[in-house]
């Protein structure tokens, strides 16, 4: 994901004005991509108080689902819908085998299965697919670019991606605030002995979170995996941002995830563009990309800094 922050929409050289609007779209696509990993990993966070370091793995299967599907059967649509099924379907067969054992566990513990679990799915995809990454075609309807105001040229798939994201938040938003098993997971965020006493069969909601945020993940990957290759190993460097979205949005909110995803997004593609050029202002040119570079790997870390130091709980997460 973090691999195609920076490229923009021709390969010609770009008045500054529409560089900057361009990077400001690929930031915004790869926050809304970091949403859909932040978003199930926040809610199984808040719900289940699990930290579940497989979650990048999910997004792994995902990608390796829709990229098999899409070689089989030539058609996207099935291979997102593959995407989805399997990343549930894997999340729920490992919340039912692993993960349910682990809840009254320390948080170490969790740390230490959910590795294994990490290593396991690792070994398992290069077992069935191989060591050798996989590509998965734009599909042609989505190809090609689209003129915007101003005269921006930017590809339609990254466009799709925004749009794509956008209607899952909504979607998640409506599920959470509108309907009935959305009432029952902020119930189980907040007290879950006390909805359990109520009737609520608290395992299935655990396992119908956990497939939720397994399905968003794998979703997510197969969406990428048409933007870069799909390999072994993919999902862990998006983890690590899906952790820091959502300790700056706030443990267990939806919007927190949506916020931060947004947050990283842009300060992680802005800064991958910008903060070299900036420093060549004043700088020799090797040392100027050096010293930016190495600022912009740090920057959403600062980010996260400035954050918690304001809001110990997030930007949107429950106050003490």
């Amino acid at each position: 994901m973090r691999a195609s922050r920076a490229e923009p929409g021709t390969g010609k050289r770009l008045m500054p004005s529409i560089l900057i609007i361009e990077q400001i779209l690929n930031g915004l696509q790869f926050g809304v991509m970091l949403f859909l990993m932040a978003a199930g990993l926040t809610l199984i966070f808040g719900v289940m108080g699990l930290i579940n370091l497989a979650h990048g793995s999910l997004y792994m299967v995902g990608a390796f689902a829709a990229a098999w599907v899409a070689g089989a059967t030539d058609s996207f649509i099935l291979a997102m819908a593959a995407a989805l099924a399997a990343a549930a379907a894997a999340g729920a067969l490992t919340e039912i085998l692993v993960i349910r054992r682990l809840y009254s566990a320390a948080h170490l513990d969790q740390v230490l299965a959910t590795f294994a679990l990490i290593l396991i799915f690792s070994e398992g995809t290069r077992f069935v697919f191989g060591s050798f990454p996989l590509f998965l075609d734009v599909p042609q309807q989505l190809s090609g670019s689209i003129l915007l105001p101003g005269g921006i040229q930017y590809p339609l798939y990254r466009l799709t991606l925004i749009g794509i994201g956008l209607l899952v938040a909504l979607g998640l938003w409506l599920l959470t605030a509108r309907t009935r098993i959305g009432i029952q997971i902020r119930a189980g965020e907040n007290d879950r002995e006390m909805i359990a006493a109520l009737g609520v069969d608290i395992t299935r909601l655990y396992t119908l979170v956990f497939a939720l945020g397994a399905g968003l993940a794998g979703l997510a990957g197969a969406l990428v995996g048409a933007i870069q290759s799909v390999q072994v190993g993919m999902g862990e460097p998006v983890l690590i941002l899906a952790f820091v979205v959502i300790v700056i949005g706030g443990i267990g909110s939806i919007r927190g995830a949506f916020i931060g995803s947004i947050l990283v997004g842009l300060t992680d593609t802005l800064g991958g563009v910008f903060l070299p050029e900036f420093f060549k202002l004043f700088m020799q040119s090797d040392a100027a990309t050096q010293t930016g570079s190495a600022l912009a790997s740090m920057a959403v870390y600062i980010l996260m800094g400035i954050v918690l130091i304001r809001c110990p709980t997030g930007l949107f997460g429950a106050r003490a």
